[in-house]
């Protein structure tokens, strides 16, 4: 537990933070729309991610030198897609504005998700090189991981199903317009972040 608590602490406050992933995530919650394959998606990749760090892959990022840039690039594209798609959708309203209504399919659904994740050079950052590091400060570093990753599935489980106790709020097409709007601008907002860095 001296080493778990920590990695739990560390896990969770790095993942707080708003983002792509936790918007979509967010997102899918209001709609009820595929919730669990979502929130497991995001959840299972940190834990792949978080698993590379305490085995030591941190090197891998550090190593190849073209593979920030690729990320950095190819995310920084998706993000601003996704971004403008976000602002069409505040600006226009009309488009999945019940709260219960499922918008797309299940294979989209991962797909994007898949994509905000993997695409996101600061999730390697976090949990490949961070969580990497810190754990190999703690003899029981597996310990420390677990905890990390038991820190995701909370949080990406309570997000997505914790959603609906918004649903109220967000059968207003208000609501929706405004939420498309703060989504579409934190995804431009990283996607210029990711550029200047």
């Amino acid at each position: 537990m001296t080493a778990f608590l920590p990695g739990f602490a560390l896990g969770l406050s790095l993942i707080l933070a708003i983002g792509a992933q936790n918007a979509f995530v967010l997102r899918q919650g209001l709609r009820r729309a595929h919730v669990l394959p979502v929130s497991l998606t995001c959840a299972a990749s940190d834990a792949v991610l978080i698993a590379a760090g305490v085995a030591g892959f941190g090197w891998l990022v550090e190593a190849a030198p073209w593979l920030a840039p690729a990320m950095t690039w190819g995310g920084a594209a998706f993000l601003a897609v996704y971004g403008a798609l976000a602002l069409r959708a505040a600006w226009t309203g009309g488009g999945a504005l019940k709260a219960g209504e499922a918008a797309g399919g299940l294979r989209a659904a991962l797909a994007t998700c898949l994509a905000l994740t993997w695409l996101n050079p600061h999730v390697y950052l976090d949990t490949v090189v961070l969580l990497g590091s810190v754990a190999a400060t703690y003899p029981a570093r597996w310990a420390f991981g677990a905890g990390a990753v038991a820190a995701s599935f909370v949080w990406f489980f309570t997000l997505g199903y914790g959603a609906r106790a918004l649903a109220p709020l967000f059968a207003r097409p208000t609501a929706w317009r405004v939420l498309d709007g703060i989504v579409g601008l934190t995804m431009w907002a990283l996607a210029i972040r990711l550029v200047a860095s």
